[in-house]
């Protein structure tokens, strides 16, 4: 009997194991969107430190992200079940905080251009002389980032909660650690890969194998270009995912956003919801830059 109980057990774990891989597949297929930003968002995030902190940041981050997951998945699942209807409003309000994040961004980069490059020279300095501290911009780089996983964090695991909404309790809880989890370990791992390549590329240049060299002198020429490009695709980023926050909080823009590109044609049925939601982004960032600015300048 006893025998018999335990087989039943291990055919029910393995039942509600299988249905969990299921429901993470699709959940995790939902999030790629938002995944893919996470990764440039932070990848550009901790760039710009000493190549020796580079992976201290990189892991300081991963830790304050890991408590990040730790306080929303049980806060989602308790508003999920005691106030489902503040799921959309808390959101709204972090795809808002993403807009005027980039839009303040690339006012700073237009109108303070001059500033901005005696600063980069001052960092540059800063970085070649090791009797410098750089604690405050290491913290200032960490806080940032941990405060951007955690609005891109928030939308993931309601991403993952609408996904498994039918599910039950334990269901919902199992899937949200497993993303939880893997999106975690997973983006700061890719993170921490990429703010080294530059090492990589040196190291694979002082190899005895001439293709090793080649190889290496090809990634220590690629790697700059590459930050840059995750640069400005964080940037647009916070657009996009600010954007789409915002448009899915009002379901009758979202359904003619669709419906309007869906009367274009197939490629502009793909492609013109993201860019619908980029434009809204831009928008909203400029209305709450301005608003926020002149708020300020009354403040005096």
């Amino acid at each position: 009997m006893a025998g018999a109980s335990l087989l039943t057990l291990l055919d029910d774990i393995s039942v509600l194991l299988d249905d969990v891989s299921v429901m993470t597949k699709v959940a995790a297929k939902k999030t790629a969107g938002v995944l893919g930003d996470d990764l440039a968002l932070n990848a550009q995030q901790v760039t710009g430190v000493r190549p020796a902190r580079e992976l201290p940041v990189v892991w300081a981050v991963f830790k304050g992200s890991a408590i990040n997951k730790v306080i929303l998945v049980p806060l989602a699942l308790a508003i999920s079940y005691f106030l489902p209807w503040l799921i959309t409003p808390l959101l709204m309000l972090g795809g808002a905080f993403l807009c005027y994040e980039g839009f303040e961004k690339l006012v700073h980069k237009w109108l303070h251009r001059s500033e901005d490059q005696a600063h980069r020279e001052k960092l540059r300095e800063a970085l070649a002389d090791p009797s410098k501290d750089m604690k405050a911009l290491e913290k200032d780089k960490i806080k940032g980032a941990i405060r951007t996983d955690f609005i891109l964090s928030a939308e993931i695991i309601a991403i993952t909660l609408g996904t498994v909404s039918a599910e039950s309790i334990t269901m919902q809880l199992a899937v949200l650690v497993v993303i939880a989890v893997a999106v975690t370990v997973g983006v700061y791992g890719l993170v921490a890969g990429i703010v080294k390549l530059d090492d990589l590329g040196v190291h694979l240049t002082e190899r005895d194998s001439s293709f090793s060299q080649r190889l290496g002198a090809g990634i220590l020429a690629a790697a700059p270009w590459l930050m840059k490009t995750l640069s400005v695709v964080g940037t647009a980023a916070m657009f996009l995912v600010g954007g789409g926050i915002l448009v899915h909080g009002v379901a009758p823009l979202y359904e003619w956003i669709r419906e309007f590109t869906a009367g274009l044609g197939s490629v502009m049925a793909a492609i013109g919801p993201v860019l619908a939601d980029g434009l809204i982004g831009v928008i909203a960032g400029a209305i709450l830059v301005a608003v926020i600015s002149g708020f300020q300048r009354l403040k005096g």
